[in-house]
């Protein structure tokens, strides 16, 4: 018997597109429906809210017509005037934008029930941001719900959407060749993730189950060692731009212009990248058909959304909010995102609440913006961070790297290891599982790496441990006035009276508390979690130890014996770069000599001279650089910011990073350790390259699910290789 073939399309030789026309009208009609059941039961409990004035009749008929046009126009503002509001409202800071959602949503609604031709429907501004909220929330679900069920539909659009773009691009088809996604966990240190992904010792489930998968069938987890400073700027500056040179700590004082650079304000960012640029002379990891997600830095992409180097530049394409629009255009997603910002900040206040009762230690506020902040961060920029990847997939872009900065901010404030933390950990692996859904789906195969730009060390603040600050300390042994809360401290008591002998002060009294020494105008404290930085304005270029010495004779002893402080980084007019620790001892860095006592460097680890040596050699490393001490047993650190999970110096998990890659890409190192942005870089670099030259059958370029390409379509091209790195000297050999 001879089967009989139908041609593309439904059984009976009906068009594929009449089909998908077909399937698109049904949709709309069961989401329109379902938007209309929602307004006639809000419109039965709420008692502010009504369909049909109080002189009009009780026809069941009359009140569903005037439910069901409500809904039409509302859904059909939704989709005409929404976009046209978030464009107009991009210059509205984020944290007001999610804010004035419910609002605008509330207003639609409004409009839309004074625009049904005949009845009378009211709401009170209050009532209609719900009514509106509920409606937007059960159209959403019931039409992902039918997306889900159809998946023929769903991968249609996919594709469309995908072909459209790359059209409008002048990409021409996807190529078979994969591409790579980069999701970088902020904050992520490399012991973490694997407590997360094995589970506890009792047996207790994985924290991250989607990324255990991946541990435990198709990719490899392998530490690397980050730089000093050990935080996000330095980090990914180095990994999508090949060089973080010359960047000494989250933010530093710049001696010749005068001015604090701070490395995640625009201006600050967009001068890293300017002179990562120039050092390199490449424009980095991301420049061929590559985009940037909620990063510091562009990495050279030509698509960025949410990127804080563009963010003051003009131009529709460079606009820092830009991403926003893209997400928000759909009211569905403006109204969940806004709901789960709310729900996200009675969490914080209900967590800190707790915290505070139980009188859980160590403990930092958790007041003041901070709450907005938090939301921001794990709702905000998680949800459209994941958006545009998930676009970017979609679309077939080469290489997309995205920072998902929710635990990072979250472990600051609650503990590397606290409950609230962990609760983060399992609302990103929700995000990895998202994304890792959608690449099966993409119009080319895809390879998800995961990374971290640094861990976190738990520890108490050293405000907290020593009862006054960083800079109390400093300008405690300059002999410089302190507040006389941190003169009653022992450790601020004993730098005063030391300082003051030094100086041939006399004892503090009430008469001389406050007397300002003419010595010195006062140096610039700054502070990297347990890093501290200090820098003498007055004196142009870097001051010599002797310098400081002869101007403050008993600053360096102050801060090396202080029992908070690990060492002090300065530079010696005979010896060159020296570290300082308690008691005298030295580590000169040039020869290795170590004088004086025990080698100061010694509780950091075996890299911890290389890495200090190498930021020893920055242009704008400050007059003095401040370790905190290490716990040599539990790895804690004192930062000098309010924080009690902390990145930024030497010490503890902050500087264990990790790499969780794919097994059928090249191993990120041989024997040797991986150490540094920099060799991160050539890694992710050398991956593209792989991934580039690396044709896909035909048979493997889509999961089985995936639409095939028409019968006699030749495969796609491979991509053109990926541009190798400057011929310059490997960043790991060349010296500081």
């Amino acid at each position: 018997m001879r089967l009989r073939v139908f041609p593309p399309g439904l059984p009976g030789g009906v068009p594929r597109h009449w089909r998908s026309f077909g399937a698109t009208v049904l949709r709309v009609l069961a989401v329109w429906a379902v938007s209309t059941l929602t307004l006639l039961v809000l419109a039965g409990i709420l008692p502010d809210f009504r369909l049909q004035s109080p002189e009009a009749g009780n026809s069941a008929t009359y009140i569903a017509t005037t439910a069901a046009i409500g809904a039409g126009v509302f859904g059909l503002l939704g989709a005409v005037v929404w976009p046209v509001l978030v464009r107009a409202l991009l210059l509205v800071p984020a944290l007001v934008l999610g804010t004035l959602v419910f609002f605008l949503n509330g207003s639609l609604l409004w409009l839309a029930l004074s625009l049904v031709p005949y009845g009378s429907g009211s709401a009170d501004p209050g009532t209609a941001v719900v009514v509106a909220a509920a409606m937007s929330a059960a159209s959403s679900a019931a039409g992902t719900a039918l997306a889900v069920r159809d998946d023929g539909a769903y991968r249609r659009r996919l594709a469309r959407l995908a072909d459209r773009r790359r059209r409008r691009e002048g990409l021409g088809p996807a190529p078979r060749t994969p591409g790579t996604v980069f999701l970088q966990l902020d904050g992520v240190g490399h012991g973490l993730l694997r407590e997360a992904v094995t589970g506890g010792a009792g047996g207790e489930p994985a924290l991250m189950p989607t990324v255990a998968a991946m541990y435990g069938a198709t990719h490899r987890l392998t530490p690397w060692r980050t730089d000093w400073p050990s935080q996000t700027g330095a980090s990914q500056l180095g990994i999508l731009h090949g060089s973080n040179k010359d960047v000494p700590a989250f933010r530093w004082y710049e001696k010749g212009s005068g001015e604090v650079l701070i490395s995640n304000r625009p201006s600050g960012a967009a001068e890293l990248q300017r002179r990562a640029v120039e050092e390199t002379g490449d424009r980095g990891l991301l420049a061929l058909d590559g985009a940037s997600r909620g990063n510091l830095f562009t990495g050279g992409a030509g698509q960025v959304a949410l990127v804080v180097a563009v963010a003051a530049r003009r131009g529709r394409e460079n606009r820092s909010r830009a991403g926003y629009v893209a997400y928000f255009s759909d009211p569905a997603n403006a109204t969940r995102t806004a709901v789960s910002f709310v729900a996200e900040v009675v969490r914080e206040l209900i967590q800190s609440t707790r915290s505070r009762l139980r009188g859980e230690r160590p403990r930092v506020p958790r007041g003041g913006l901070y709450p907005l902040i938090r939301a921001f961060a794990t709702v905000v920029q998680r949800d459209v961070v994941v958006a545009a990847v998930l676009g970017d997939v979609f679309s077939g872009r080469s290489a997309v790297f995205a920072d998902l900065v929710a635990y990072d901010e979250v472990a600051h404030h609650s503990g590397p290891r606290g409950s609230d933390a962990k609760k983060v950990l399992r609302r990103l692996d929700r995000s990895v599982a998202l994304i890792a859904k959608a690449a099966r789906r993409a119009p080319r195969p895809y390879r998800i790496v995961l990374l971290s730009d640094h861990g976190q060390s738990a520890g108490q603040t050293f405000r907290a441990a020593y009862g006054l600050t960083l800079e109390d300390l400093v300008r405690a042994g300059c002999g410089l006035p302190v507040s006389r809360r941190v003169g009653r401290t022992p450790s601020g008591a004993e730098a005063r009276a030391a300082a003051r002998a030094a100086l041939h002060r006399p004892e503090s009294g009430p008469q001389n508390e406050e007397r300002t020494p003419s010595r010195s105008a006062g140096p610039v404290v700054l502070a990297s979690g347990n890093l501290g930085l200090v820098s003498f304005p007055d004196v142009p270029g870097r001051m010599s130890r002797e310098q400081v010495d002869k101007r403050h004779p008993t600053l360096l002893r102050t801060l090396a014996d202080h029992p908070g402080i690990g060492f002090l980084l300065l530079h010696s007019e005979q010896h060159g770069p020296v570290v300082l620790g308690g008691g005298g001892a030295e580590h000169r860095l040039d020869t290795g000599e170590i004088t004086g006592g025990p080698d100061p460097l010694a509780p950091f680890g075996p890299g911890a001279a290389d890495a200090v040596r190498r930021t020893a050699g920055f242009r704008n490393v400050p007059d003095i650089m401040i370790n905190s001490v290490i716990d040599p047993e539990s790895g804690a650190v004192h930062a000098f910011e309010q924080q009690i999970g902390s990145h930024g110096g030497l010490g503890g998990e902050q500087n264990d990073a990790f790499l969780l890659s794919p097994r059928e890409l090249s191993a990120p190192s041989g024997e040797e350790e991986l150490v540094g942005a920099e060799r991160v870089h050539l890694v992710l670099r050398r991956w593209l390259n792989e991934a580039a030259g690396a044709a896909v059958p035909a048979s493997r370029a889509r999961d089985e699910n995936a639409p095939a390409a028409p019968d006699g379509e030749a495969p796609a091209a491979p991509d053109r290789e990926f541009p190798a790195a400057p011929d310059r000297e490997s960043p790991a050999a060349r010296p500081a």
